[in-house]
């Protein structure tokens, strides 16, 4: 894969961070027009960077750095993702990270109705795969397809909610559905993203997960969004099936939030609302010659990125270094892979690309949460990275 395959061109202007193994840590990068740029020493975060009115022309006016390029930072990313188009690069080469540093990682769920229906099937079946088509199958004729296209919040969605409730069948994932407050939860700790070429993580107590590629604002402390880019929301079906109150085990475990491979920044070319149509493609790559297909049309969520932002951020609740918000996925695969009826779930070794016209593209490779590497630098690993590395980090 190539360069021009991954990262966003043009005149996107781009913020990222990169593992700089001379000196022992992240640095905060900037990409316009396919040059890198080194920002850490007046910018020691990407959080500390986007909260500046002026970090697009920052970015575009920052002098290159010679010895790092978009291609061998993507060879050397690609090694864990076994990429064997490329030439491995070398063990030390400087490589990607998730684009996210001090940002708190937020996310929202069952933002379009196809994702509602499955979250409805997870319920009814107590994350027993083997009863999905079934369940499947009765729910929709049960519910009605226009239950779930109403406008959440609206006087038509209090209707509907009567009219099941009457019959026994409200839920918790129709009242955050089609009511009046979307579902907001803390997806993963402060730095625990994965970037592009980095192992993806599936825990051994679960036997049916799957990806779901979303697409993730990133927010600075005011609550305005900065930029956007590309995420993948490790689900474990069967354990958030058992019950809602396990999100946080089906959810946040070692790899489960994949983000990458660059923010892009908002400007004068590229802003929210040239994301209300953006179609983000997922494919997955088995071992075992599997795969699979499929699209997201970010037209068809129900729930415009404002109220998303506003839910999380405001009176009620402040982030001083920001966030990044996962906006949810209309994709939840169906398709059988092994047993007729079971659906879909990851296998070891799958290659997951999620990628988009105009925020590129994010690869990663399926592994057991206890094996991959992990996750040993946190907030108090970067503090002292950046005492030894940028002593006159900040402006």
């Amino acid at each position: 894969m190539n360069a021009s395959a991954v990262f966003p061109g043009g005149d996107a202007v781009l913020v990222g961070r990169v593992f700089d193994p001379l000196s022992g840590g992240p640095r905060v990068v900037g990409v316009h027009r396919g040059v890198v740029s080194d920002l850490t020493d007046r910018f020691p975060t990407v959080s500390q960077l986007l909260e500046r009115d002026d970090a697009v022309d920052l970015v575009t006016s920052a002098p290159a750095r010679a010895d790092w390029t978009l291609e061998a930072l993507l060879r050397a990313s690609s090694t864990d993702a076994a990429d064997e188009s490329d030439a491995p690069a070398a063990p030390d080469a400087p490589r990607l990270l998730a684009p996210i540093d001090l940002q708190v990682i937020k996310a929202c769920g069952v933002t379009f109705a196809k994702s509602l229906v499955e979250r409805l099937i997870e319920e009814h079946t107590r994350g027993d795969s083997s009863r999905s088509h079934e369940v499947r199958t009765t729910l929709l004729e049960a519910i009605g397809a226009d239950a779930l296209t109403v406008r959440p919040g609206s006087a038509e969605a209090e209707q509907v909610k009567s009219v099941l409730v009457e019959r026994g069948m409200w839920s918790q994932y129709l009242e955050v559905g089609i009511g009046p407050d979307p579902e907001v939860f803390t997806k993963g700790p402060v730095l625990s993203a994965v970037g592009y070429g980095q192992a993806v993580g599936v825990p051994s107590f679960s036997d049916w997960s799957n990806p779901e590629p979303e697409l993730v604002l990133v927010v600075d402390s005011a609550g305005v969004p900065r930029g956007a880019t590309l995420g993948n929301d490790v689900n474990l079906r069967d354990v958030e099936g058992r019950s809602a109150l396990l999100l946080g085990v089906a959810k946040d475990n070692n790899g489960s939030t994949a983000v990458g491979p660059f923010i892009r920044l908002f400007d004068g070319n590229f802003s929210v609302d040239s994301l209300r149509d953006e179609v983000i493609h997922l494919e997955i790559e088995g071992e075992d010659a599997f795969t699979l297909d499929a699209t997201s049309n970010m037209a068809e969520i129900s729930r415009d990125f404002e109220e998303l932002v506003s839910a999380t951020h405001g009176a009620h609740h402040q982030y001083p270094d920001g966030f990044a918000l996962f906006t949810g996925t209309l994709f939840t695969p169906t398709e059988d892979r092994d047993t007729p009826g079971r659906g879909f779930t990851h296998r070891l070794g799958d290659r997951v690309t999620i990628s988009s016209p105009q925020l590129g593209t994010l690869l990663n490779v399926v592994g057991r949460s206890e094996d991959i590497p992990r996750w040993e630098f946190g907030i108090a690993a970067l503090f002292d990275y950046l005492r030894r590395a940028v002593p006159s980090s900040g402006e």
